[in-house]
Order: C-alpha cells, then structure tokens, then sequence
C-alpha cells in the first residue's frame, strides 16, 4: 500500500490518481495559446504485465529489433535481475479537448492551430508525464523506464510495416485494454480515436487491465460491420483506403505541414490527424459495435 497526500491506497489507484493529478492539475497541460486552454482532458488508464504473450507476437510480427518490456528494462537496469511477469508496463490515454476536436472536424486539408499546438506543446506534456510518473515510481523503490524517452528508441524499417518504431504506445495501450485499431491505424477508444498515449514500463505487481476483445479491429466499423469508411473521405491525400494505410504517403504529406504550421500559426510545427476527428469514432467506441 502506497501514501498519497495523507491517503492509504493500492498501487493500480495510487498510479492512477498520479496521472490523473498531473494531467487535471499541471500548469504543463497547456496548448501554450492565449487562453491557455488545456491540450488534454481526462484520461484512461490502463495495465499490462511484461510477461502478456502479445509482447512476444509484437516482436514476432512487427520485427527483432523490437523492444519487449523486458528487453527494454533489462537494458536499462542491466544489473537487475527480474523476469517478465515482474513487470507491469502502465499506459493511458489523452484524449483530446473537445474545443479541439469541434474546430478540427471543420478542416478538410490542413491542421487547426489547436490541433498543431497539442500536437508539439501537448506531447511535451505527455513526455512530462512520463518523467512525472517514473520519479513517482522510483521515490517509492520501484524501478521504471519510459521507453518512448529512453535513448534506445528509435525508428527502424519492419519487412511486413515499413517505417515503424522499437516500442510502440498504441500496442502498449492495446494490449491494456484501452482500445483497438482502425481502417487508419489510429487507436479507437472509449475516449475515441483522437488522442495521444504513453507509457511506461515497471517493476511493480499491479493486476492487469480487462481486455474486453480479441479482434485487433474489434471497435471499427469498417472491420467489424463492412460499413463506414468515413476515414478515408477524411485523408486530404489519399492515404487510407480499403486496403489500410499508407504510412509512407501519410508520414510525407504531416512532414510538409511544418511550413504550414510557422507560416500561418507563427511556431515550430506541424500535424495532420484529421482522419481522428470527423468520424464516428472521434469520441468514443461507435454505438454501432457490440461491447457485450
């Protein structure tokens, strides 16, 4: 049992009240504007042991160079002795404000300011959070690592995926129970698809998180029911189709967005995202999908 602010709690509320805290609470939770509006609402938070099968299959499937919580703790604390089910990895959600969502369901072809501000200011924060909730973790004597901050992240080219990264948040958040994946790769959860998401990896017993499906696609519409699709309309390039996403046509057409961004917004940016807003799953699972 763990003290927090005068109260006794167990560790899965302990973490959870942690994040929730800091992301209610944190001047840092800002879109830096005038208003300074925050980028994130409430969040979902979820646990995973190191030991989930599904860590292993990522590796098998995505590629070797990618990173299971264990191999990512052990190369962290290469002198510490633990085996995978002595680690839980924790993951969340941040789902974005519904200012934001409202001004950029109106976009056709470009980011929203809001948007571009969440996209850079926001994920400072969430790279915040991460150090937040490690140097929570570590005052009281358990051993963390974010590997999304970690010098041993990084891109790499998978066979089967293309351009894809050593540790990814969504998978993590997936095999949590958070949420599965759409026509577009984005993450559907019941915050909807519009958000961001982290992690962190830790040696620390905490009970895993439901996992309320089997499907990798159970929570979009065009998977579950043929139907839907809206997604594709959304993608001002082309990038989503019937057949998936087109990670390299996506990744080329958000990296052009950085021109855009300074010259009409005046910062360091850039962003796209508009297939997660304007869809049926922007919000919230669709009422549509069977949750039973």
């Amino acid at each position: 049992m763990l003290e927090l602010a005068g109260e006794v709690k167990d560790k899965s509320t302990w973490i959870e009240t942690v994040i929730k805290r800091f992301v209610n609470e944190s001047p840092e939770n800002s879109l830096k504007n005038k208003e300074n509006e925050k980028a994130w609402a409430a969040p979902l938070i979820g646990f995973s042991s190191g030991a989930d099968p599904l860590y292993q299959f990522y590796k098998k499937d995505i590629g070797e160079f990618y990173f299971t919580p264990l191999e990512m703790f052990a190369k962290t604390y290469s002198n510490a002795k633990v085996t995978s089910n002595q680690l839980t990895v924790v993951s969340w959600i941040l789902p974005h404000t519904d200012a934001t969502k409202n001004e950029h369901r109106k976009e056709t072809k470009f980011p929203t300011e809001r948007w571009a501000r969440a996209r850079i200011f926001g994920e400072d924060f969430n790279d915040a959070l991460r150090r937040h909730i490690v140097d929570a973790l570590m005052k009281e004597g358990y051993e963390a690592v974010a590997p999304s901050l970690s010098p041993l992240w990084g891109t790499r080219v998978s066979g089967k995926y293309l351009i894809t990264s050593n540790w990814s948040e969504r998978h993590a958040a997936y095999t949590a129970g958070l949420g599965t994946f759409g026509l577009c790769d984005g993450l559907i959860t019941p915050k909807g698809k519009a958000m961001r998401c982290g992690s962190v990896v830790a040696k620390i017993d905490i009970p895993t998180s439901r996992r309320p499906y089997k499907d990798r696609h159970a929570y979009c519409l065009f998977y579950a029911k043929g139907t839907c699709g809206k997604c594709v309309d959304r993608c001002p390039v082309g990038a989503i189709s019937k057949a998936g996403h087109n990670k390299i046509k996506c990744r080329e057409y958000v990296d052009s967005m950085w021109s855009f961004v300074r010259t009409h917004y005046g910062f360091k940016g850039y962003g796209c995202g508009l297939c997660q807003t304007g869809v049926p799953c922007e919000s919230g699972i669709p009422p549509e999908i069977d949750l039973t």
